[in-house]
């Protein structure tokens, strides 16, 4: 059960929450190869499709942090004129997402209503949540993949020769094994972990999510008082990946998903090093703070049934010096 998966109910009684993780795993390759990780490279029976400029959009709500990860790897990278973007508005329903911020809520370049109807071009009984990121092939408006870890992994590697010039590496070699294992604990801890808190249907489920939260939390913390990267002096997808939690942790997840033994800004190195990215176009350009409250207290109808949005906190002090150069 994720966050996008639509449906009216997010928290079962008693229960941990579990994130589903099926995705449609349909890979974008250079030249349609087997690629050498992921879905697809033991096997699987995975669909290759080719790298090829103009052929996909990029489907991706400001809202959600997964589908936040796809659109700053796509800015760092300079891949903007390769694959276009569409934004759905921040709130759905339990069919879909819809483009309410286009005229006529029409995405300009699908000519949809819905993101469901992509998938359903594709699979007419797609049975599970309708999710972004999605890529979709223009031409046939079917949707090709939503597998959000393996998107920006590809942009990265399977997209190069498309790139900008001086795009940065965000999977150094000399440091990629690392890498994958702090990108795994904060998915486990900290992505996933806030979910974990806000939908947990026991009070143990709850109070082992929180504690296994700010432990991770604290580690990061820690970490950062000693490099101004996750990786070093270089951004990295760990850093993409960690950011678009730590921007939502005080507007949503510290009283919305009870996330609240203190706020980001009370931890000095983490919300340093937050307002550094932020700062940064690629972060700050696709981080929007009201529709990220519209979302998650609009659309958790379970957690939050009024509906009602929230004023404050107030965010100003994103703007401020960071003082990690």
């Amino acid at each position: 059960m994720t966050e996008d998966e639509l449906k009216p109910t997010y928290v079962e009684k008693g229960q941990e929450f579990n994130r589903d993780m099926r995705y449609i795993s349909d890979r974008i390759t250079k030249g349609a190869r087997v690629p050498e990780h992921g879905p697809g490279s033991a096997g699987e029976p995975v669909e290759l499709w080719p790298v090829e400029p103009g052929r996909y959009r990029l489907i991706a709500a400001k809202a959600c942090p997964w589908a936040t990860r796809s659109l700053i790897v796509r800015d760092l990278l300079g891949l903007q004129d390769a694959i276009s973007v569409g934004l759905p508005g921040p709130t759905h329903d339990k069919r879909s997402w819809t483009f309410d911020l286009d005229p006529g809520g029409v995405d300009p370049v699908l000519g949809i209503e819905r993101l469901q109807q992509a998938y359903f071009a594709r699979y007419p009984d797609y049975p599970r949540g309708i999710t972004v990121p999605a890529i979709v092939e223009v031409a046939s408006g079917k949707v090709v993949t939503n597998d959000f870890p393996w998107i920006t992994h590809d942009l990265f590697f399977e997209w190069r020769d498309l790139h900008a010039q001086g795009a940065p590496d965000l999977w150094p070699a000399d440091k990629r094994e690392e890498m994958e294992e702090v990108m795994q604990r904060i998915f486990a801890e900290v992505n996933n972990g806030v979910y974990r808190c806000g939908f947990a249907g026991s009070q143990r489920a709850y109070d082992l999510a929180y504690r296994r939260l700010f432990a991770a939390l604290d580690w990061l913390e820690e970490r950062l008082s000693h490099t101004r990267y996750l990786m070093g002096e270089q951004i990295t997808e760990a850093d993409v990946r960690l950011y678009t939690t730590l921007a939502r942790f005080d507007p949503v997840y510290h009283g919305h998903f009870k996330c609240n033994r203190n706020k980001l800004s009370e931890m000095p190195n983490l919300w340093a090093y937050a307002r550094d990215l932020y700062q940064q176009p690629a972060f700050g350009d696709n981080t929007d703070f009201d529709q990220i409250k519209a979302h998650y207290y609009v659309v958790h109808s379970d957690i939050n049934p009024s509906g009602i949005i929230p004023q404050g906190p107030d965010l100003s002090g994103w703007d401020e010096p960071h003082g990690r150069g």
